[in-house]
Formats: C-alpha cells, sequence, structure tokens
C-alpha cells in the first residue's frame, strides 16, 4: 500500500518531461507527424515501426485516401510499408487538425520554400504552428524538422505557441531536429540516419532525444535549437558551394579542352583531403537550391556577407544557360543549323536520378529556356509520366512523357540528358539520337563516345 501510494505521488509530481519520456519507453506515447510528403510520410513510418501510435495530417485528400487504403504516392516508400501502416493498426491518417489535441508528441514536417526575391517563406510553419497552439495542451512535446534559418524555432514558433498561456519548458516541451531524408537512396532510411536533436531547455532536450532515440539508431544532441537549425543549413550550404565549385571547373576545363570528369575521377583515388562532387545542368530539389539562402537572409540581420553561397547561388543558377548554350554550339556544328525551329528532347526531368520528384529541377529550366530559343522541347522519364503543376513552370503542367524508340529519337534534331535515371536504355538512346547533349556524362560512364556524344 505505501508503495504504491508514493509511486502515485511521484507519477503526480513529476514534470511534463518525466511523462513523456516514460511514456515513451513504454511505447503508449501517441505521436502526430504533420505534412506526409517526403519527409513526413517516412518518418511516419519508421515512426510507427518504432511501435508507437502515429496519427498522420495532411491537408492533401488524395494522400489520406492513399494511406487509408495502403497505397504509396511517393517512389521511395514501397505499397508494403503503407499497407503495413494501414493494416497494422497503429497509425491514423487524418485531415482533421482537431486530433492533434490526442498527441503526446507532434512532429511537424511541412515546405519552407523561398519567396519571390530569396527570402524565407515560413507560410506552411506558421499555419501549422497556430493549428497546434489552438490545441495545444500541457505535456505535449513539439518538434520542428522543417528547414529553416537560425532562430526560428525560439523566436517564431514558441511565441506562437505560448499565445495561450502555457510557458515552453514547464508546461510543454518545444524542440528542433532537422530532417535528413536522401530520397532514392538505398542504403540510408529514416531509421539509418543519425538524427541531431535539439530542445528549448534541458526538459524538452531530454524528451526530444528518447522520442527520437527510440526511431532511429543515433540521436546527436546539440545545445540549442539555433545549432540545430544551423547544422542543416551547414549539410546543404557545403554541398551547394562545392558543387557550385566543380560547376565553375567544368566550364573552365571545357574552354582548356580538358574533361572535368576524367579529373574528378582522377583526383578522387587520393585517400585523404579530397572529397568528389559532380558537376550538372544546376541544382534542384526543395533542399540545395534554397536553404542556403535561408541562412543569407538571417546574416542581413546582423550585418554579415555570406559571399561564397550567393556566388555559389549564381553559378549554380547559370547551369542550365550554359547547357542551351552548348546545346546551340553543338547542333550548329553538327548539322549546321541553330536552336530556332529544332525539336529537342530532355532526358530526364526529375530533380535527381531515380526518383520522381520535380521540385526545383534545372531540367524544367532548361525546357523553357530551350522554347524561348524557338525550338520545340518534349521529355522523357519514366519515373514522371506526367509533368505536375509547379509555381514557377505553370506553362509546362500536364505534359505528358514521350516514348522512347528508335523513330521516336530520329524525330529530334538533339537529345539532352538532364537527369541520368538508371533506367534510361542509353544503348538504344547512343544507336539512335542524332545528337546526345550529356549533363551528366552518362554515356561517357557507359562507354559510349563518338562525335554526336557532347558533353555539357
Amino acid at each position: 500500500m505505501t508503495s504504491g501510494l508514493a509511486s502515485e505521488v511521484t507519477a503526480a509530481s513529476a514534470g511534463p518531461a518525466d511523462r513523456l519520456v516514460a511514456a515513451i519507453e513504454g511505447r503508449t506515447a501517441t505521436i502526430a507527424v504533420v505534412g506526409l510528403g517526403y519527409v513526413g510520410l517516412p518518418l511516419a513510418v519508421a515512426t510507427a515501426d518504432a511501435g508507437f501510435p502515429v496519427i498522420g495530417f495532411d491537408i492533401d485528400p488524395a494522400k489520406i485516401e492513399s494511406l487509408a487504403a495502403g497505397r504509396s504516392y511517393i517512389r521511395q516508400i514501397p505499397d508494403e510499408a503503407t499497407e503495413r501502416l494501414a493494416s497494422g493498426g497503429r497509425f491514423r491518417p487524418t485531415a482533421d487538425m482537431d486530433l492533434l489535441a490526442e498527441a503526446d508528441a507532434i512532429l511537424i514536417c511541412v515546405p519552407t520554400p523561398l519567396g519571390t526575391h530569396r527570402e524565407p517563406d515560413l507560410t506552411y510553419v506558421e499555419r501549422t504552428t497556430r493549428a497546434i497552439a489552438a490545441r495545444l495542451r500541457p505535456g505535449q512535446l513539439v518538434v520542428l524538422e522543417s528547414t529553416t534559418y537560425p532562430g526560428t524555432t525560439t523566436e517564431v514558433m514558441r511565441p506562437i505557441l505560448e499565445e495561450g498561456g502555457l510557458r515552453s519548458g514547464r508546461d510543454f516541451l518545444l524542440g528542433y531536429s532537422p530532417e535528413r531524408e536522401d530520397p532514392g537512396n538505398p542504403i540510408h532510411g529514416t531509421a539509418s540516419i543519425p538524427k541531431v536533436v535539439a530542445g528549448d531547455g534541458p526538459d524538452a532536450l531530454r524528451a526530444a532525444s528518447a522520442l527520437y532515440g527510440a526511431i532511429v539508431r543515433q540521436v546527436v544532441p546539440v545545445s540549442s535549437p539555433a545549432a540545430a537549425e544551423a547544422v542543416k543549413l551547414t549539410e546543404n550550404i557545403f554541398r551547394a558551394v562545392n558543387i557550385a565549385l566543380v560547376n565553375e571547373l567544368k566550364l573552365v576545363y571545357d574552354a582548356m579542352g580538358i574533361d572535368v570528369w576524367e579529373v574528378i575521377e582522377a583526383a578522387s583515388t587520393k585517400p585523404f583531403g579530397y572529397m568528389p562532387f559532380q558537376p550538372g545542368p544546376g541544382l534542384g530539389g526543395h533542399c540545395i537550391p534554397i536553404d542556403p539562402f535561408y541562412l543569407t537572409w538571417k546574416a542581413k540581420e546582423f550585418d554579415v556577407a555570406t559571399r561564397f553561397i550567393e556566388l555559389a547561388g549564381e553559378i549554380n543558377t547559370a547551369m542550365p544557360k550554359h547547357v542551351v548554350d552548348s546545346l546551340a554550339r553543338a547542333l550548329d556544328a553538327s548539322v549546321g543549323r541553330g536552336l530556332n525551329g529544332a525539336e529537342i528532347l530532355v532526358l530526364g526531368l526529375a530533380y535527381k536520378r531515380n526518383v520522381d520528384d520535380t521540385r526545383e529541377s534545372p531540367a524544367l529550366r532548361l525546357m523553357e529556356l530551350i522554347e524561348a530559343r524557338g525550338a520545340r522541347a518534349g521529355y522523357h522519364d519514366p519515373l514522371i509520366p506526367v509533368l505536375p503543376p509547379t509555381r514557377e513552370h505553370a506553362a509546362l503542367a500536364g505534359r505528358r512523357s514521350v516514348d522512347l524508340s528508335p523513330e521516336s529519337l530520329q524525330r529530334y534534331d538533339a537529345v539532352v540528358l538532364a537527369t541520368d535515371h538508371d533506367s534510361l536504355d542509353l544503348p538504344l538512346i547512343a544507336r539512335h539520337a542524332r545528337l546526345i547533349v550529356d549533363t551528366r556524362n552518362a554515356f561517357g560512364r557507359a562507354g559510349f563516345s563518338g562525335p554526336t556524344i557532347v558533353k555539357a
């Protein structure tokens, strides 16, 4: 009797972090994932697989319907995973934000795009935070996973969440843990990628670390949400700057008659002090073309210049124009005509190999630039049968992928390889295309060469 009374007193006096950690350890904590896209859906799958009840929120009714039926709408997530979600009894997909009140932890995975002047657009983060604030109850943990500038969690989210009178660290817990998804990566999935975790205070850090420690193999705690926000930006700025460097080297070496891909391959044999990056037609995806500018915007508040980042952005943004200029020169040299009136086929429209995601894809910009020069641009992408609508490339929406055959290839004056999916039939293309402009060295890697293959 005395022991039971002591346990009751201890439970009653425990703080929100203690109670939440106990629920996490017992797998009784309900976890909400807000935003079921390329980040949120893999996280929901991993969380449910770890034994937690999960509520998945999204404003798109088609996603909710698909998940309820056990169907995946993201290529990297197989149907067997969503079937497991639907049949396991631990996952509820919904658009009803009132169910947020049932969650013990709420993980936010919503887009953070750029505005028209490269300023951060936190519309989705702020809307989601206000929806949570309207339903916030004591003891809940709220964690932002979306990429953003240092200070967002405590300077933007915390004031909104505290508008109702509850206080971070006393009544509820607030944290930041940047997503590290790599769509199309067959080796590193959500559960195997180390998770950087930060909390607004020690209790929040403890609770967030306990939660992610139950989902992924390794948790990397850092001192503050701002530090964790900076970690994510640093990772993507590192890639953006180094990709810009090899893109610039491509231009320099091309002018000298040197194959940049040969140089990179040989340099990669050095076992220390070098890391290979590959040039291409520009940057795509939601992270690398966008995230660096979150830091450039925030740095202005401190009167600090971000010259490397801005220069890298200029170089990478200019790459589609370089490709089109190379295409025009190759057409002139091979068939004695320019782009005006030409028929061009762009191979691969996704922003990276083996994914079905066109966000910020440089291939879309290539098509626009080709048509601005008076040519007609079709495309072939086995993973994107129809082009979805986008804010920046509305005129391209609805176009359909061209089937590849000897006859269809010969109808085009040139093909431009923009994204080197493994499923592209390179031998067929090499045999029947009149002219190939290869921005990824895919044909060179496959052993094809000759006067009709031009690297750009």
